[in-house]
C-alpha cells in the first residue's frame, strides 16, 4: 500500500500537491508505452556498456593504485561514490519533483557524465598519470566526485521517470531486458577492447575513459526520443538547505515500513566499502596479472546479466521483497568467498574470479530497492523517498577511508569478515519488510 506522510507537514509537506496533477501511466502495450519502454531500455543498455569500462570494484580502484597506491585513497572512492548518490539528490529532490519533464534532467546529467570522462581521457592522454604528477590523485578524486554528483541526480531523475512511465508489473521486465542485453553488449565490448587496452606493460586508461565518455553521450541522446507528458506538481518554495534533510527525516518518521527498508539499505550500503579492495586482493596479494582486470569485468557483468533473467520475472510475479531476500544473501557471501580464496593457495588463485559473480548482484539489489520504494510511496513522493533511500545507503560510506586504512594496518580478513556480518544482518531484516502487493487497501 503506498504510504502517505502525516498531516503535520502542512505548508512544507513533501506532498504539498493540493493542486497538482499526476499524469496517468500509459497502459502496457499502448504505442506510447512501448516506445518509452524501448527508449528507457536502450538508455540503460548503452549506459551499461559504457559503465563496464569504469567498474567501481575493478577498473577505478586499479586506476587509483596506478596513480597512487595508498589504501586510504582507494578507500575514498566509495565515500565519494555514495556521497554523490545521496546528498545532492536530497538537496534537489524537490526540484526533480517539480520539473515538468524529468527526461531533460536525465539528458543533462548524462551529458555531464560524458564531459567529465572525456576530461579524464585528456589528462591520461597527456601523460600526467604516467609521469606520476603530484596533483594527479587529487584531480582524479575531484573529477570522480563531480561524476557521482551527476550520477546521484541522474539516478533520482531516471528512477522517478521510470515510475512515471512504466507500470509496476513491467519494471521487473525492464530490469531483465536492459540488464541482460546490456550485460551482453558490455561483455562483448570489454572482451574486444580491454584485451587490447589492458596489459602488464601498458594500461591505456585514456582509451578506456574515452570510450565510456562517448557511450555516455550516446545514452543521453536516447532521452530526446521519449514521449513524456508534463507534470504540474505545485509545492511550497524551497527553504534553507537543512530543510531538505528535515524532509528526509519526516519520511522516516512517518513510514515505519520505509524506515525498516532504510535500515536494510544502510547495512547493504556497507558492502560498497569493499569494492575497491576486491581487485587489490587479486592483483597485490595474490599477484595475479593486470590482464585479470578484463576477465573480472567480464565475469561480473555476465553474472549480473544471468542473475537478471530469473530476478526480473520473480520481481514481477512475486514482488521485490523476495528478490531482496535472494540477492542480499549473495552480496553477503562475496567477502567471505574472497577471504576463503585468499587462503586457498593455487585453488583460490584459479577460482578468485567467482567472487565477482556475487559482486555483480549489486546493481540488481540497488534497482530492486528503488523499485520497492516506488511501490510503497505515492507518485508525488517518489523523488523524496528515493533520495532519502540513497542518503541512508550512503551513511556508512563516511567510514570508507578508515576501511582502507585498517586493511593496510590489519589485513583484509578482519575488515572483510566484519562487513560480511553486517550485510547478513541486512538480509535477516528483509524478512520483516512488507510485500506491498499483498496489502489490502482498507476502504
Amino acid at each position: 500500500m503506498p504510504s502517505s506522510l502525516s498531516p503535520a507537514h502542512s505548508a512544507d509537506d513533501l506532498a504539498a500537491a493540493s493542486s497538482s496533477e499526476v499524469p496517468t501511466v500509459e497502459p502496457a502495450g499502448s504505442s506510447m508505452a512501448s516506445r518509452n519502454f524501448a527508449m528507457l531500455a536502450l538508455y540503460q543498455i548503452i549506459l551499461r556498456t559504457g559503465w563496464i569500462f569504469k567498474t567501481e570494484s575493478i577498473i577505478m580502484p586499479a586506476v587509483v593504485d596506478y596513480i597512487s597506491g595508498a589504501g586510504w585513497i582507494r578507500g575514498c572512492l566509495p565515500l565519494l561514490n555514495r556521497f554523490g548518490h545521496s546528498v545532492p539528490p536530497v538537496l534537489l529532490a524537490r526540484q526533480v519533483k517539480l520539473q515538468p519533464q524529468k527526461k531533460w534532467l536525465v539528458f543533462g546529467t548524462t551529458a555531464m557524465m560524458s564531459a567529465l570522462f572525456l576530461l579524464l581521457t585528456w589528462l591520461f592522454f597527456m601523460g600526467f598519470a604516467e609521469r606520476k604528477a603530484a596533483w594527479m590523485p587529487i584531480a582524479f578524486l575531484i573529477i570522480y566526485a563531480a561524476f557521482f554528483v551527476c550520477i546521484g541526480l541522474n539516478q533520482l531523475a531516471f528512477t522517478t521517470l521510470q515510475g512515471k512511465l512504466v507500470v509496476a508489473n513491467q519494471r521487473g521486465r525492464l530490469l531483465l531486458f536492459s540488464n541482460t542485453i546490456g550485460a551482453a553488449s558490455a561483455v562483448l565490448c570489454a572482451f574486444v577492447l580491454l584485451s587490447m587496452w589492458l596489459n602488464d606493460s601498458d594500461a591505456r586508461f585514456d582509451l578506456i575513459f574515452g570510450f565510456s565518455g562517448v557511450l555516455f553521450g550516446a545514452a543521453a541522446m536516447t532521452m530526446l526520443f521519449l514521449i513524456e507528458p508534463k507534470d504540474s506538481f505545485q509545492q511550497a518554495a524551497a527553504a534553507h538547505p537543512l530543510h531538505y534533510f528535515a524532509d528526509a527525516y519526516r519520511v522516516l518518521v512517518a513510514d515505519r515500513n520505509f524506515r525498516l527498508l532504510a535500515l536494510v539499505a544502510s547495512l547493504f550500503g556497507i558492502s560498497f566499502m569493499l569494492f575497491p579492495h576486491y581487485q587489490s586482493i587479486g592483483l597485490q596479494t595474490m599477484h595475479l596479472p593486470t590482464r585479470s582486470l578484463m576477465w573480472w569485468v567480464i565475469i561480473q557483468n555476465i553474472g549480473t546479466g544471468l542473475i537478471s533473467i530469473p530476478i526480473g520475472s520473480i520481481a514481477d510475479r512475486h514482488g521485490n521483497r523476495l528478490v531482496l531476500l535472494l540477492a542480499l544473501l549473495g552480496i553477503a557471501l562475496a567477502p567471505l568467498l574472497a577471504i576463503g580464496f585468499l587462503h586457498s593457495g593455487s585453488l583460490g588463485i584459479r577460482l578468485y574470479s567467482a567472487v565477482f559473480v556475487l559482486v555483480g548482484m549489486t546493481p540488481v539489489v540497488l534497482r530492486t530497492l528503488q523499485n520497492y520504494t516506488l511501490e510503497i510511496a505515492d507518485p508525488e513522493n517518489h523523488a523524496v523517498y528515493l533520495s532519502t533511500l540513497s542518503l541512508c545507503m550512503a551513511g556508512p560510506m563516511f567510514l570508507s577511508p578508515l576501511a582502507g586504512y585498517f586493511i593496510d594496518q590489519l589485513g583484509f580478513e578482519p575488515v572483510f569478515l566484519t562487513i560480511a556480518g553486517l550485510i547478513m544482518t541486512s538480509w535477516l531484516l528483509t524478512f520483516r519488510l512488507q510485500e506491498p502487493r499483498k496489502i489490502t487497501v482498507q476502504p
